[in-house]
């Protein structure tokens, strides 16, 4: 695992979460594309955040696991919170 955390690693992990809609393509530049179009629901935003605190041992704050972000945001947040704890 590198020390940041990418876009290819946030689609890895909504795939395990929450699968993915068959309408949408992940593989595409989905980064200014809100989760809510992306037709993933709190639920699975939730478990998606759950496993990226797990698996990167990072703390999300919830406000970023809302539907109407987009995964740049989540990605950079990750990145920011890896920073931190690597200050610390």
């Amino acid at each position: 695992m590198s020390n940041a955390f990418t876009l290819d690693d946030l689609k890895r992990i909504l795939r395990e979460a929450a699968g993915a809609d068959e309408s949408v393509d992940l593989d595409g530049d989905i980064t200014g594309t809100t989760f809510e179009a992306l037709g993933y629901e709190s639920l699975a935003l939730l478990e998606t955040g759950s496993r990226i605190e797990r698996e990167y041992r990072v703390t999300l704050d919830d406000d970023l696991l809302a539907i109407e972000h987009t995964p740049a945001v989540l990605v950079e947040a990750v990145n920011e919170a890896l920073a931190g704890s690597a200050a610390t």
